[in-house]
């Protein structure tokens, strides 16, 4: 910061008035411009600051090529960072939570693959090959990879409104495995691409309201596996699903719905159990499982004395088979499957990094979202080659993982062993597993997905943060998943739009005794400077709200005006924009500084800037508005400006 001139102020306080006249040395510091860069440099630092903020490359600086070369093997493959420190102690507490998320895991895998019109099977494919590519990838120690509802949910509903499960299952599959591969093609990109910020347009509000939107929807949908009903409708929405289960009440089965009612309880149950003491987290992690194993039971033992109790039946045995001659690359169900596949790839990537980043956090370690999203983006890809359907990091299975004493991603190993092993010999066992338990097993996960108190904090801090949130809620629940989410993102860019075109300005006043200037609205003690109208820009100054600016500063003007008029103040003579929190100007911007400095010359005013930040500075002084202001149209700070600006008017006779 360069330093001006000294000079001598006879002036009280910058609300002048009554107080004594005295002398004071006004010391006015310039403002500087930039150091001199080339576009290429400048260029080289946007590229970097945008897409490279966490500077990759900083830990290969000054290492031999040796170390080089392991630290990229590291980088790329996450297991290579911890590997070589593993040991038995590890392995122990990794074999244990492996284990235990097994024990929900799988039954949840079935689960899920039903609720998006996939076979059973499926499901379980779906838990074993992903999480051993994530273990080799993935960057998150407590992070339990596999199918998830939500996801589920969207790919079944948007997929079944084209093509039909039942009536063409050959198609749905292969359009479930060319989803998912353009899921994982998404989400690869976007981390190799470092674009991830692209995911930030699923803001907080619109996640809340979408996923207890579709948790509720997810629900509604169990009440066919709860009450028995066979001809149920394969809609989405509230009203469609409501009325499917009320005009099929002659399906309604009371022995299904006692043994799904009483199973649910049971599982609520040690959820809460779970939820109110976390040591006892094994109890909600073995009840899915144990009772499939109970309710599999009953239902082998009363067979044949009721068939009202329907089942899974068959499930093949076998390691998964390859699927890479499924997928659907062309036709008329592509751009189906392309479009589906974003969705879904946004949504699980959404949540799998949100995941990460909670437990990671609570493990005081870091979780590089770019590794994330190629991790789980290969992940999908292989997934898609081998009769997999798009999966991430679940909050369910991550925090049993975490409760269990996860050390490593070997968790997810063991998870895929176990699975292994279950796909391999244990099959037959699920033939009559009833369609009630996994209803049920959805219900109790998808519960916690519906989070009332974050709704309840948005309606308290943000009014429109919560108008969006219910917008995703009720567009879900009363429209469709992808139209409700659609509008949700919708409204959060119209905000943004709002943001961005009609951006904050304030008046500021000087808090008496000191040099510092704030709102006159929020600060009370605050007061205007007589012959001065101080005011803010909250925003960069561009072509989508230049326009804007222009006109509601020349408002300001006449409303001071006015005031001033209505009061018999002093006259207004200067117009101070402080510019500390303009970030950036376009040539829009500068041409609207320059139409604003002519129109306040025929008022006749003088317009004066405080404080633009360097690159802003560099944009004025090569348009040439620096040197149209003069030596009194820029400062450093609002108080210099009033106080050398005084003290000209005084020594020039000025009132």
């Amino acid at each position: 910061m360069g330093h001006g001139t000294n000079r001598v102020e006879d002036m009280a306080s910058p609300n002048n008035g009554t107080a004594t006249a005295r002398e004071t040395i006004v010391e006015v510091h310039s403002v500087c411009l930039p150091p001199k860069k080339t576009t290429f440099q400048k260029l080289k630092k946007r590229f970097a600051d945008v897409f490279f903020p966490d500077d990759p490359l900083e830990r290969f600086r000054n290492q031999t090529w040796r170390n080089k070369v392991i630290l990229g093997l590291q980088s790329l493959f996450p297991i290579f960072t911890w590997g070589s420190q593993y040991d038995l102690k590890l392995f122990r507490s990794d074999v244990i939570s492996g284990l235990t998320i097994a024990s929900l895991a799988i039954p949840q895998g079935i689960s899920y693959a039903k609720l998006a019109n996939l076979p059973p099977i499926v499901g379980l494919y779906s838990s074993f090959v992903p999480p051993l590519i994530y273990s080799i990838l993935g960057s998150s120690k407590h992070l339990a990879v596999g199918p998830v509802s939500i996801a589920s949910l969207v790919m079944g509903s948007m997929l079944s409104e084209s093509v039909s499960p039942t009536q063409d299952p050959v198609l749905y599959l292969k359009l479930a495995f060319t989803s998912t591969f353009f899921a994982g093609l998404f989400q690869a990109s976007l981390g190799l691409l470092r674009l991830g910020f692209l995911i930030d347009f699923l803001s907080k509000p619109t996640l809340v309201g979408f996923t207890a939107g579709a948790a509720v929807i997810v629900s509604l949908q169990q009440l066919k596996g709860l009450l028995g009903i066979v001809h149920f409708t394969g809609k989405m929405q509230f009203i469609p699903v409501m009325s499917s289960v009320f005009n099929n009440r002659s399906e309604w089965s009371w022995e299904t719905i006692v043994m799904g009612l009483g199973f649910l309880i049971i599982l609520l149950t040690t959820r809460h159990i779970s939820m109110r003491k976390p040591k006892l987290f094994w109890i909600s992690a073995a009840s899915p499982l144990a009772s499939v194993v109970i309710s599999t039971l009953l239902v082998f033992l009363i067979r044949n004395k009721t068939h009202a109790i329907s089942f899974i039946g068959h499930l093949p045995k076998g390691l998964n088979p390859p699927s890479s001659n499924m997928l659907y690359f062309s036709g008329t169900h592509l751009a189906l499957a392309i479009k589906t596949g974003i969705i879904t790839g946004v949504l699980s990537l959404t949540e799998g990094i949100a995941v990460g980043r909670t437990f990671a956090s609570l493990k005081n370690y870091q979780v590089n979202g770019n590794k994330e999203m190629m991790a789980i983006g290969f992940m999908n890809m292989v997934g898609s080659c081998t009769s997999c359907y798009v999966t991430t990091g679940s909050f369910s299975r991550s925090a049993v993982n975490y409760n269990a004493g996860a050390k490593t991603a070997v968790s997810n190993i063991v998870l895929a062993s176990t699975v292994l092993v279950t796909l391999l010999f244990l099959m037959p066992l699920f033939y009559f597993t009833p369609n009630l338990i996994l209803a049920a097993i959805i219900l109790t996960a998808v519960i916690g997905l519906i989070d009332y108190q974050a709704a309840y904090k948005l309606y308290k801090v943000d009014k429109f943060d919560f108008f969006t949130c219910m917008c995703a809620f009720f567009g879900v629940l009363l429209v469709s998943v992808p139209l409700g989410l659609a509008i949700a993102v919708g409204v959060s860019v119209i905000k943004i739009l709002l943001h961005v075109t009609r951006p904050n300005t304030l008046e500021f006043g000087n808090i008496q005794g000191t040099q510092i200037y704030q709102s006159l609205k929020r600060y009370r003690e605050a007061s205007r400077v007589h012959g001065f109208l101080i005011l803010a820009v909250e925003s960069p100054i561009y072509f989508a709200n230049s326009t804007y600016l222009q006109e509601r500063i020349l408002r300001w003007t006449r409303e001071e005006e006015t005031r001033i008029k209505d009061n018999n103040g002093t006259t207004l003579k200067c117009l101070i924009l402080d510019m500390t929190a303009v970030s950036s100007i376009d040539t829009s911007g500068i041409e609207a500084v320059f139409e604003l400095k002519r129109r306040l010359e025929k008022q006749p005013l003088q317009l004066v800037l405080v404080n633009p930040v360097g690159s802003v500075m560099e944009k004025l002084h090569k348009s040439k508005i620096i040197e149209s202001l003069g030596l009194s149209g820029l400062y450093l700070t609002v108080g210099e400006a009033v106080a050398d600006l005084s003290s000209t008017w005084k020594a020039h006779g000025q009132p």
